[in-house]
């Protein structure tokens, strides 16, 4: 059956690994840097190393050593990886820059509003949603490292 060769098809499945090895580091750097252990930073996004880059890194990365870097495989899964890599560090980090923003209003509201016992839910925003650089390129060097490596044991 050819559906099931999806559990072994190595183009797909290191990047789900470099994904799921990146979210293990951001717990432990996590934890590190907090004093805390979050569970939600397993599934969460934002933080070091960046899930995202390491994960299309990684796809770009084994496209390339499976198909050659010379082919559209390769070209696709690169421009994806801009792509997303770009939009971590625009778009979804504004995002969470915005977050912090309306927290910080609501707060001032709450407490401006507190006789009336009226109160703005900010509870829902994720201010963790976008990455710094440093932390995109780290996920982008993880996921290559991750793809590369697979590739030596792979193939002696």
């Amino acid at each position: 059956m050819d559906f099931l060769k999806i559990f072994t098809n190595p183009v797909l499945l290191i990047p789900g690994c470099s994904w799921m090895i990146a979210q293990v580091l951001k717990v432990i750097i996590n934890a590190i840097m907090t004093k805390q252990f979050s569970f939600d930073r397993l599934v969460g996004d934002g933080g070091m190393p960046s899930g995202h880059s390491a994960t299309v890194t990684a796809l770009a990365v084994m496209s390339g050593l499976s198909k050659g870097f010379g082919s559209v495989e390769f070209a696709i899964a690169t421009i994806f990886a801009i792509v997303v890599m770009h939009d971590a560090l625009g778009v979804r980090r504004e995002t969470g820059k915005q977050a912090k923003s309306i927290i910080s209003i609501a707060e001032v509201l709450n407490d401006y509003f507190s006789e009336h016992d009226t109160h703005i839910k900010t509870d829902k925003l994720k201010v963790l949603v976008g990455h710094t650089p440093l932390q995109v390129v780290c996920g982008s060097l993880l996921g290559a490292a991750v793809a590369i490596i697979y590739h030596l044991i792979a193939n002696g």
